[in-house]
């Protein structure tokens, strides 16, 4: 996963002004208790990021890959 395609998903599931909110202020234990941004800059892989953050804030399986395309459009 790109970096960009993490955003696409953050702003997708939160809306593009709290996705960046809880990328810079929601401590993810399984991220080693720092922020997604922390975690970005510090190397993780956005793919891991993305799966710590689906989980800590109770995002549904369904959801965990993005909107369908279709619905996008819209």
């Amino acid at each position: 996963m790109r970096l960009s395609e993490f955003w696409r998903l953050m702003d997708e599931e939160f809306g593009a002004g709290y996705a960046r909110s809880v990328a810079s202020s929601q401590v993810v234990g399984a991220l080693g208790s720092r922020t997604p941004d922390e975690a970005l800059e510090g190397g993780v892989p956005p793919r891991e990021v993305w799966a710590a953050v689906c989980e800590v804030m109770d995002v549904p399986p369904e959801r965990r890959l993005g909107r369908d395309p279709a619905v996008r459009r819209r």
